[in-house]
């Protein structure tokens, strides 16, 4: 394998194929990993935090974080449930509005003020998950359209379901607004550098308000199909989705100092995680050995990033090359 397909731009990638090849073999002869079921629930496993891990990514490729998308996850599915009983476009309509004035309002803090998002955020993480107990009376609400609830998951084509179909629509859609207009371009560069992208004419407030804006739609959204899916919301259930939205975007290639990334690394990182979770379980792994074998994955990439180990890698492969030559 030619070194340079550990650089950022490749590894994401890499290290998914990896994954699954280092799953197959483990499965050889049990047949418990390779299975239509298992990829779909790999994919409804995808479907649950894969929106909050594009949000949150591309608030940290501008060199931000969101930390209050746990909040806004279940907020949004709190207020779902609540208003979308009889009309569940009412419901989604309501929780997306919810979460991009939340996304909009700390944007609008952060750029007036010159604040850290860091701080801001998780303000308003205390306070989206704050308010979720208070429309909920700190109960869990049940939903009674149990024939949505059922639509949602009924598998399609044996491997995906209309949540899954959801999230892969939405990222493809991303992806190509990312590649196509200069979006991408300017949301990388105000990542690598602020002043820079402000001389060169890009409108950095605009665009950190509209990822913060986004960021906030996108854990709405999954929060709202994750409960219309499982037909209840809770205060407290479903704030478990920061830690690996966050894991996913930096094993899909996004950096915490920003200025790199993509939808698509994204979507592998993503992927790494659930192929990752689902495989273990078909093998019967033990509930903590996906934990150890991802935080492992994240050293292993932390270290990849560090400076000398870069300079020792490109050192390594200009000497191989040399000798092949």
């Amino acid at each position: 394998m030619p070194l340079s397909l550990f650089e950022s731009k490749f590894r994401p990638y890499v290290i998914l194929g990896c994954v699954v090849a280092l799953l197959a073999i483990i499965d050889l002869g049990s047949g418990q990993f390779l299975t239509a079921a298992t990829a779909y629930s790999t994919l409804q496993s995808f479907s649950t935090f894969s929106l909050v891990a594009l949000g949150l990514g591309l608030t940290m490729l501008i060199g931000e974080f969101d930390l209050s998308v746990a909040g806004v996850f279940g907020l949004a599915g709190c207020v779902a449930v609540l208003t979308g009983e009889t009309n569940p476009w009412l419901g989604l309509a309501c929780a997306l509005a919810v979460g991009g004035l939340f996304g909009c309002a700390q944007g609008l803090i952060i750029t007036a003020m010159k604040l850290g998002s860091v701080a801001v955020t998780l303000g308003g993480l205390l306070i989206a998950s704050g308010l979720a107990y208070v429309i909920t009376h700190n109960q869990t609400i049940s939903y009674e359209n149990i024939d949505l609830a059922m639509m949602l998951n009924d598998r399609i084509a044996l491997l995906f379901s209309v949540r899954s179909l959801v999230s892969l629509g939405v990222f493809t859609i991303a992806m190509v607004v990312f590649a196509a207009t200069r979006l991408g371009r300017d949301l990388i560069a105000i990542g690598s550098d602020r002043k820079a992208a402000i001389i060169a004419g890009v409108g950095v407030r605009t665009l950190l308000l509209g990822a913060f804006t986004f960021s906030g739609a996108m854990a709405a959204l999954g929060g709202a199909l994750l409960s219309y899916g499982l037909a209840s919301a809770s205060p407290s259930g479903l704030s478990d989705v920061l830690v690996p939205s966050a894991a996913a975007a930096i094993l899909g290639g996004v950096s915490l100092s920003g200025g790199t990334g993509t939808p698509l690394g994204i979507v592998a990182g993503v992927l790494t995680l659930t192929v990752l979770r689902t495989g273990l379980n078909a093998l019967a792994a033990p509930p903590f050995a996906h934990d150890l074998v991802t935080g492992c994955i994240l050293f292993l990439v932390a270290v990849s990033d560090a400076p000398y180990f870069s300079r020792r890698l490109t050192w390594l492969e200009s000497r191989l090359r040399r000798r092949a030559f």
